[in-house]
């Protein structure tokens, strides 16, 4: 398994959270509670593709062997994805989809916003134009918290099953990270330190209005995205979507 240097391997976080997640969306297509929610996924799912392209191609063009956004996207094992664990999981019913397109939205949210006081003028780009569409995922996804959470006895049931399903997962949204800081002592990123505790805020605030409890401080537990240590779910969701490109490479149409 290939190790990249620390700037790399956060571009290929980046992208790789963004990817896995729209994947994940892409797969309501058709089985949505409503044709305005199965748009509104999708359309979110194309900005976060879009995104993950961003990400690649200056990841690719630092590996510089060649390499390019889709050889990144199509070619790589489970073991070489750096997603967060959040987002590959399955997508379970609309509360758990909300649930963690919450989460991954506020911390998007606040990372980007920092992101665009890099001082890698390329990543500083990348996050103020991505910051402008996750406002509005973060608003979209909030909204729904809210209106499950503090609506019917059955809606705000789920919500709470939902939250206890993924919560565990989040621990990689607060846990400091070595190689972070020193991107961050290079003056390549903004210092991150901040980051868990306004994501945690931004989560308070929302389940507050959302008459929902946050749960404790989630633990680090065996697995790691950073080490290419990924749940069972990520390589059944590759299989699907890497499956034309690994059977017919280099095709073109």
């Amino acid at each position: 398994m290939t190790k990249y240097d620390d700037l790399t391997e956060f571009l290929l976080r980046l992208g790789d959270s963004a990817l896995v997640h729209a994947q994940r969306l892409c797969e309501w297509t058709g089985r949505a509670p409503a044709l305005e929610e199965e748009m509104g996924m999708m359309n979110v799912g194309l900005d976060l593709v879009g995104q993950a392209r961003n990400w690649y191609e200056y990841a690719a063009e630092r590996i510089g062997d060649g390499t390019d956004a889709d050889t990144l996207a199509f070619r790589r094992d489970e073991r070489a994805f750096r997603n967060l664990l959040l987002v590959e999981q399955p997508n379970g019913d609309f509360a758990v989809t909300m649930t963690k397109q919450f989460f991954y939205d506020a911390w998007q949210y606040h990372l980007l916003t920092a992101l665009q006081h890099s001082g890698d003028e390329r990543i500083a780009a990348i996050a103020t134009k991505s910051l402008k569409e996750v406002t509005y995922h973060l608003r979209r996804s909030s909204q729904w918290i809210e209106r499950l959470g503090d609506g019917t006895d059955e809606s705000h049931q789920r919500m709470e099953k939902a939250i206890d399903t993924v919560w565990r997962f989040t621990f990689e949204m607060v846990e400091a990270n070595d190689s972070e800081s020193a991107l961050a002592s290079s003056g390549v990123i903004p210092s991150l330190a901040d980051l868990p505790e306004q994501w945690l805020a931004t989560v308070n605030d929302v389940f507050r209005n959302a008459t929902l409890t946050v749960p404790d401080a989630p633990s680090t537990f065996y697995l790691s995205a950073r080490t290419g240590m990924h749940t069972e779910h990520l390589g059944i969701l590759l299989a699907e979507m890497q499956f034309l490109q690994r059977a017919y490479p280099d095709a073109s149409w």
